[in-house]
């Protein structure tokens, strides 16, 4: 196998906030209901976890939620009772100890939360950049929605990039600097075995829709101006059109579900084994 064997979209909550976090210029009395994602993908050795949602107990903890979540314009919500990528993977089917490895494509709260599951027990692959600034010895980072509780771990078994890396047979992590500094997107080659093709998978190089289709700079971003963040959009169109495959924003509230039902049917669970 060349390639990823199936993949399987994962809610792993919503953000309800201004449009102009995502889209910059938009006005701030617009706001939107984004999904927090997750994709699992079957590679040869098991599954990796692209991104790992909420730190559910700086949610549900009042004086943890102020710490991390000053903001009125901001509320996370999460999807269940428990862990939301505990529920998730078990909604899919999926046993935590299949996946064999996990990559993030950034460290922010609502991608980099759910690492602690893996502390010590798989290997996480990011860009050296990132980890860099999110480590960094000044209070910025938690200003810029990085909890250090969540990726200040020495259990953790880092596999640092310094730009494009290929992580699996068949995923190449690209990085796409600026809505973090070490901010990493994913191309995905099915394998012919299932179909061929494939998939883009930009996180929040672009958020919404039009980001893509319209060329419009994010409004998150560090160390970059928002024209220098279209760039980065622009490079995943032309990688994503050299290979005919669609682009996926990270946190749109129509895309992520269409494609969520479309991977369903494309690649529906196997029948539990008989006993």
């Amino acid at each position: 196998m060349t390639g990823v064997r199936r993949v399987v979209p994962l809610t792993l909550g919503w953000e309800e906030l201004p449009k102009s976090v995502s889209v910059h210029g938009a006005p701030r009395t617009e706001r939107v209901r984004e999904p927090v994602p997750g994709v699992l993908l079957e590679v040869d050795g098991g599954w990796l976890l692209l991104d790992t949602g909420f730190n559910a107990a700086l949610l549900r903890d009042p004086a943890l939620r102020r710490r991390f979540y000053p903001s009125p314009n901001y509320q996370p919500v999460l999807p269940g009772p428990g862990e939301p990528l505990e529920e998730a993977l078990a909604a899919a089917g999926i046993d935590i100890a299949q996946v064999y490895a996990v990559a993030v494509s950034h460290l922010h709260v609502d991608h980099a939360g759910g690492l602690k599951h893996f502390a010590g027990r798989v290997p996480v692959h990011a860009q050296r950049a990132e980890l860099a600034y999110g480590l960094s010895n000044h209070p910025e980072p938690e200003r810029n929605a990085m909890a250090r509780i969540d990726y200040d771990d020495p259990r953790i078994d880092w596999r640092l990039a310094d730009g494009d890396a290929e992580i699996a047979p068949g995923v190449t992590a690209v990085l796409t600097a600026g809505h973090t500094p070490g901010h990493q997107s994913f191309v995905v080659d099915l394998d012919k075995s299932v179909g061929g093709g494939g998939f883009v998978f930009a996180f929040d190089a672009a958020d919404l829709t039009e980001n893509i289709a319209e060329e419009r700079a994010i409004g998150s971003y560090i160390g970059v101006t928002p024209e220098e963040t279209v760039a980065q959009i622009r490079r995943l169109k032309q990688i994503a059109a050299r290979r005919g495959y669609p682009v996926i924003p990270g946190h749109d509230p129509v895309a992520w579900p269409t494609l969520t039902r479309d991977l369903a049917t494309r690649f529906p669970p196997p029948p539990p084994t008989q006993s």
